[in-house]
């Protein structure tokens, strides 16, 4: 298995401990990786990472991480081995993120989830914490001017912004890149684009994530680097992919 994309830079560190280039970790690695760098939930019980008991709803998921620590896990899935990656890497966000889902959970009513909780999931599974020394950089990724952003302004992107994947489902697809793979921004305007910096900010940047709208799309393999045809202005010419703003509607 290739972990060679960019996205999986800040993960290198956990991905060499756990052998993933190998392939699939057993559960007992995970655990052991989590108890020693003391990984906790929102509630300060240890994190644990155990085989699911049947299928389980979304809410009941995220209350039993609430409740016990333990994380359903499936070993033998990419995808939630990667979800393991993002819990070990940042612990803190994710723990955030369960916590706030039980806020939700607790305010309602039925069995649908709220629109705050679309936008929780939206984020642990496409997540893109867009961090930025430049303030004007993020308008333009908020207004999908993608030829200013990634063309015109490509040199301040380059220094001035960094794009780090907390979802563990587009973690999954960077295995096997294609050009439409597209995140959800947490927008952090910052002085440091530090990741360990920037998981306390995104922390403090959930409480206003009220709905999935205010998650801007982003065509990942549009970031300078993360492709290497990306470097023709030509490739922010298509349309399926690099899309313009949708219509206002207020």
């Amino acid at each position: 298995m290739s972990f060679a994309h960019p996205a999986f830079a800040p993960y290198r560190e956990l991905i060499d401990a756990l052998g993933l280039a190998q392939g699939l970790p057993a559960l007992a690695a995970l655990n052991s990786l989590a108890a020693a760098r003391d990984t906790r939930q929102a509630r300060g019980l240890p994190l644990v990472f155990a085989a699911p008991d049947g299928r389980m709803a979304a809410r009941d998921y995220e209350m039993q991480i609430l409740a016990s620590g333990e994380v359903p896990t499936r070993a033998d899935t990419w995808h939630d081995v990667l979800n393991a990656l993002v819990w070990l890497r940042f612990p803190r966000f994710k723990a955030a993120l369960n916590a706030a889902h039980g806020r939700a959970i607790a305010q309602e009513t039925g069995s649908a989830r709220g629109r705050r909780r679309d936008a929780l999931t939206v984020l642990d599974e496409s997540g893109v914490w867009v961090l930025s020394r430049d303030p004007e950089l993020p308008e333009l990724l908020r207004g999908h001017a993608w030829t200013a952003l990634f063309v015109e302004a490509r040199a301040r992107v380059e220094r001035q912004m960094r794009c780090i994947v907390v979802g563990h489902a587009l973690l999954e697809k960077m295995l096997a890149p294609y050009p439409s793979m597209t995140g959800k921004c947490l927008m952090i305007t910052t002085n440091t684009l530090e990741p360990d910096v920037a998981e306390t900010l995104a922390v403090t940047a959930l409480d206003a994530v009220d709905t999935p709208r205010r998650l801007a799309p982003l065509p990942v393999q549009g970031i300078p680097g993360w492709d290497a045809a990306n470097g023709d202005p030509a490739y922010y010419a298509n349309r399926d992919v690099f899309r313009p703003a949708p219509p206002r509607t207020d």
